[in-house]
C-alpha cells in the first residue's frame, strides 16, 4: 500500500529550488509597463489645437496609470490670433475631439522620455503670457518640441508649421522607424523608441 503524502510534508528540494527560481525571475524582470505617445493631427477649422499628443499606459518606475492628452492652443480663438500674440494654454482634449482626429503614428516611451514630455508641457504651460503666436509658438510648434524631446528628428520649416498633417508626415519621413506599412497613412503606426 502506497503512502499518501502528508499536507504538512515539505516538497522535494528540486521543487523548492524551482519555485525560488521562478520567484527571483519575477523580481528581476518586472512586468512590461510602458507609456505610448500618439501624435495626432486635425484638418484646419474652427476647433483648436490642430496637432496634439495622447499618452496612455503605465510608468515603469512608479506603476502610475497614464491616460491623458496634451495640446497647446490659444485660450480664446478670435481674429486677434492672426495679428499677434494671444494668451496660450496647454490643455487636455476631450475623447470625442481625439476620435475625430487622425493618429499619424505612436511611439513607446521610456520613463525618461515620458518625463521629458511632461517637462515640455510644463515649460509651455508656464511660458510668459501672451504665449500663443500662430507663426512661432502654436500647436504644431508644441508637438515639434515634444517629438524632439523624445529623440525624433523634426523639420521646423515655416511652410510646415501651419500644416499639422504635413508636419507629422514629414516627421515620419525623417524617422524611418515610423514609416507606414502601406495604406492611406490614417492607420496608427507604432514603434518602440529607446
Amino acid at each position: 500500500m502506497a503512502r499518501r503524502p502528508s499536507i504538512t510534508q515539505r516538497p522535494p528540494v528540486i521543487v523548492r529550488l524551482f519555485l525560488l527560481f521562478v520567484l527571483l525571475c519575477g523580481l528581476a524582470f518586472p512586468a512590461n509597463a510602458t507609456v505610448e505617445i500618439g501624435f495626432y493631427s486635425r484638418e484646419l477649422g474652427t476647433n483648436f489645437p490642430h496637432a496634439f499628443v495622447v499618452l496612455h499606459g503605465t510608468v515603469d518606475a512608479t506603476g502610475e496609470q497614464v491616460d491623458t492628452s496634451l495640446g497647446f492652443t490659444a485660450h480664446s480663438v478670435t481674429p486677434a490670433l492672426l495679428f499677434g500674440a494671444v494668451r496660450g494654454e496647454v490643455e487636455v482634449l476631450e475623447a470625442g475631439y481625439i476620435a475625430r482626429s487622425d493618429r499619424k503614428f505612436a511611439v513607446t516611451l521610456t520613463d525618461d522620455q515620458y518625463r521629458r514630455v511632461l517637462a515640455v508641457a510644463e515649460e509651455w504651460r508656464n511660458a510668459p503670457q501672451p504665449s500663443y503666436r500662430l507663426r512661432q509658438h502654436s500647436c504644431v510648434h508644441f508637438v515639434s518640441a515634444v517629438a524632439a524631446a523624445i529623440g525624433l528628428q523634426v523639420d521646423n520649416d515655416q511652410r510646415l508649421m501651419n500644416r499639422p498633417r504635413s508636419f507629422l508626415e514629414r516627421v515620419i519621413e525623417l524617422n524611418p522607424q515610423l514609416a507606414p506599412a502601406g495604406g492611406s497613412g490614417r492607420a496608427p503606426n507604432s514603434v518602440s523608441q529607446g
